[in-house]
């Protein structure tokens, strides 16, 4: 049966046309997947699916993703990122090297959302890895996502009750009314991006309204497995609550970069 699958130009031109001709027959997809983007089911028979090729120096994985978190597209990591990442991709390889199958490179997942606050609300942004996160160059396991960003300057939220401190240097960079970028300052002195979208992602009016009125972000961030997608902001603030009560919650404000 044929999959609504999304191949897009530069992924073909990877992968070739005899295999992306393969996959949209549904030779070669599968039903059935985890999305590589927010780590719930998809199922390629029944909603449309993204094909994400991630390319390192010598091996290349073909993930699977819901297209309304990501369009099909190549990303480009490194071999180091893809081998020491923890758990595999629900996917097909791509041998550059025989024999090879590689583990996934986590990616973040961002979600924006109202919350409210000492009775006010807040545009805030949720970050949450789709897999653990260890520091560069380590080979142990284990997840140090909220160590590296307390080291950072954010703090650890127990509940939340007030706002945590401005983190000055970074800044979410908001144009045209769309989120773009979690930016970072940099030795250079230029702000680098930490994390960017890789199409800008569309915020609600109220969103966009209550950023400009305040002209700050608040930014938490979570471990995987703790946040997950939430179709709803009540859904979304209760699962915040519950990462805080067991500490596996940090948050900074963010100034706003654009409008």
């Amino acid at each position: 049966m044929p999959r609504m699958l999304d191949v897009s130009d530069e992924v073909r031109a990877e992968i070739g046309d005899e295999e992306a001709n393969r996959l949209l027959a549904g030779e070669n997809a599968p039903g059935s997947y985890d999305c590589t983007s927010c780590r719930t089911p998809g199922d390629s028979e029944r909603e449309r699916t993204s094909t994400v090729l991630f390319i390192g120096d010598e091996t290349a994985v073909l993930a699977f993703a819901h297209a309304t978190c990501l369009p099909s597209q190549v990303v480009q990591v490194t071999e180091e990122q893809l081998r020491g990442a923890v758990r595999s991709i629900s996917g097909d390889t791509v041998d550059l090297e025989p024999e090879q199958v590689v583990p996934e490179q986590a990616v973040l997942g961002v979600t924006s959302g109202l919350v409210l606050i000492a009775g006010e609300l807040h545009p805030a942004l949720v970050v949450e890895p789709t897999g653990p996160i260890v520091r560069p160059g380590s080979i142990a396991s284990g997840d140090d996502f909220l160590p590296l960003l307390i080291e950072q300057g954010f703090m650890p939220v127990t509940e939340l009750s007030s706002l945590p401190p401005v983190l000055h240097g970074w800044s979410v960079l908001l144009a045209m009314g769309q989120l773009h970028a979690v930016l970072q300052p940099s030795p250079g002195g230029q702000p680098v991006a930490w994390w960017q979208a890789h199409q800008p992602l569309q915020v609600t009016e109220g969103w966009r309204a209550a950023a400009n009125k305040h002209q700050q972000v608040l930014m938490f961030a979570a471990p995987v497995g703790s946040i997950g997608r939430q179709p709803r902001e009540d859904l979304l603030r209760d699962a915040l609550d519950k990462a805080a009560a067991n500490g596996k919650l940090v948050a900074s404000v963010l100034p706003l970069a654009g409008t």
